[in-house]
């Protein structure tokens, strides 16, 4: 019987980070240059607060997990190819946004900084499918089943998961190490995109990958 709930098996696995980048997820980021602190504040206080006490924390965890396991861990981050963003897909030039080449906005945050030999690929679109040749790559690394975590829920991850699945990839969505604007679109999109992956919470697929270590 074909199912999603299949453990990882940690060589043919990866875990992805999805724009946990300084431009998105930084108060100080560039995507929110443009607010006064009392917009910034009723708008996406609450949004940073449960990011930096509990997402972060679980993404972190869960890296270290992976890690431990031999999970190829990659990152994804929004930067365009180019100074002036005119590689940058239609979407995101209507969107206003451009995140320049080299900029400090397009680097992952301190906090989850790829390791040296570890895989960062920088895209255009909202999906990482779309725009970067991660298809390729993961297909050379042998993976066949890819973690997703990132920002936003709703947006960039929900975009990854459908291309990943379509792509013939088992996904599994950590839906704690995941978060969006608001506890409504949070709920929408984790119940909307559960027919496309399996979901986990980070302690369950860390004691997973405990179990598979071990």
């Amino acid at each position: 019987m074909l199912t999603r709930d299949i453990p990882l098996d940690p060589s043919a696995s990866a875990l992805l980070f999805i724009d946990v980048q300084n431009f998105s997820a930084r108060r100080d980021g560039g995507e929110f240059a443009h607010l006064s602190p009392e917009t910034f504040q009723a708008q996406y206080g609450a949004f940073f607060d449960q990011f930096e006490a509990e997402t972060l924390p679980n993404m972190q965890a869960l890296r270290a997990a992976a890690r431990a396991a031999g999970v190829e861990v990659m990152y994804t981050t929004i930067e365009s190819l180019t100074k002036d963003g005119r590689d940058r897909s239609l979407d995101y030039k209507i969107t206003g946004f451009n995140v320049p080449k080299g900029s400090w906005d397009g680097r992952p945050l301190d906090a989850l900084a790829p390791e040296e030999d570890e895989i960062w690929l920088p895209k255009t679109s909202s999906s990482v499918f779309v725009s970067t040749h991660i298809d390729y790559v993961l297909r050379c690394l042998g993976v066949r089943q890819i973690v997703l975590s990132g920002l936003l829920t709703d947006q960039c991850v929900e975009s990854a998961i459908r291309d990943a699945c379509d792509l013939g990839y088992l996904v599994t969505q950590v839906t704690d190490a995941c978060l969006t604007y608001t506890p409504e679109r949070q709920a929408n999109s984790i119940a909307t995109i559960k027919g496309y992956c399996r979901q986990v919470t980070t302690r369950e697929l860390i004691e997973e990958l405990e179990g598979a270590s071990a």
